[in-house]
């Protein structure tokens, strides 16, 4: 009867078992099982007595598969990856689905820092201790610098996307916008941006990308309608976020 020792000692030395392979990549040997059942994983070869062996290389299959995991890609989805089934298209999905994630977020913060200003303001008026003390906190929560998306790449994403966007004469419809206090909210089918001017120049510059926006395919056209306090922008369909990104970008460049 030949021993454990001696079946190990007959194991080449470039395959790994799956005791092994499991340590170095930090998994159970349960979860390699059942990788190899939904094809994340090559089968194993076998060796004389039975065992597992895995190859170097599903050292690296694993920490692929970890790192896809991750980003939020699901199974179906890695194993298309690892097969080379379009790659660049399902890694551009899930990256546009971040971008939208993180719209929502950025758009919360503006409004957020928006709020607590006018609050700081309000509370200043009454005057006393509590409102230095209050200015103080606003000032520790707001004063940074906000992060916003870099106009390049805002400009990235709708080349991506092949949004009208992309192809805007920026030097002329930004211009006026740029700088240009804002709010923007997201609503159930889009997000919506009030200016806060009326200026002429700025609704020339909006009508011009509404314009220049109609019918693109990526989004829901663009709608502009004048509101008591400024000029309304409403972009409805799943990457109206595309505008949400923009706006933002626009008011905090110099």
């Amino acid at each position: 009867m030949v021993t454990k020792r001696r079946q190990k000692a007959d194991l080449p030395k470039a395959t790994l078992t799956i005791g092994q392979l499991a340590r170095r990549a930090g998994v159970s040997t349960s979860m390699l099982r059942f990788y190899e059942r939904e094809g994340l994983l090559a089968p194993p070869a076998r060796s004389a007595a039975g065992y597992r062996l895995y190859p170097e290389s599903a050292v690296q299959a694993l920490m692929f598969i970890h790192r896809a995991q991750r980003l939020g890609f699901s199974l179906g989805d890695i194993k298309l990856l690892s097969r080379g089934h379009t790659v660049v298209g399902i890694a551009e999905q899930r990256f546009i689905e971040i971008e939208r994630r993180l719209t929502e977020l950025l758009v919360l913060r503006h409004e957020l820092e928006l709020f607590l200003d006018d609050l700081a303001k309000e509370v200043g008026r009454a005057g006393g201790g509590a409102a230095r003390i209050y200015r103080q906190l606003v000032d520790q929560v707001c004063g940074h610098e906000p992060q916003r998306s870099a106009p390049g790449a805002v400009q990235r994403l709708t080349r991506r996307l092949g949004c009208a966007l992309a192809t805007v004469e920026q030097d002329r419809v930004f211009a006026a916008l740029r700088g240009r206090h804002m709010h923007v909210w997201k609503e159930a089918d889009g997000y919506t941006i009030l200016v806060r001017d009326r200026s002429a120049a700025v609704q020339a510059a909006l009508e011009r990308l509404v314009a220049d926006e109609a019918g693109c395919g990526v989004h829901g056209d663009a709608e502009l309608t004048a509101a008591p306090d400024g000029l309304q922008l409403r972009v409805r369909g799943e990457n109206a976020f595309l505008y949400a990104q923009l706006f933002l970008t626009l008011e905090t460049a110099a």
